[in-house]
């Protein structure tokens, strides 16, 4: 009955690793006034905060006055820009050659 408990024990102890989804770190620009009508409020970003992305939002109008987690009410205006992230690998194709005869 103990070897039951223990073997129980742990595997509730392992749960939280292999329940982790991978993070997304998608974040959100504030967009202060004089924005667009568009960006609000916001202004979602995928990946990392860098300068192009914040170049983004300025371009579709966004006037960034600082960071913050992007909201999930109806209520706020958020525009999202595409942000290329060229470290991801989306698919990789094997090509094989046709068999001679």
């Amino acid at each position: 009955m103990n070897a039951i408990l223990r073997l129980a024990l742990f595997t509730v102890a392992l749960i939280p690793l292999f329940s982790v989804a991978s993070a997304r770190a998608d974040g959100c620009y504030i967009c202060g006034s004089g924005s667009s009508e568009q960006c609000k409020n916001y202004c979602r970003y995928s990946g990392s905060d860098t300068f192009n992305a914040r170049k983004d939002c300025e371009k579709r109008g966004c006037k960034v006055s600082g960071t913050a987690s992007c909201p999930t009410a109806v209520n706020y205006k958020v525009c999202m820009i595409p942000v290329e992230d060229s470290t991801k690998t989306v698919a990789s194709l094997l090509q094989c050659s046709s068999p001679r005869s």
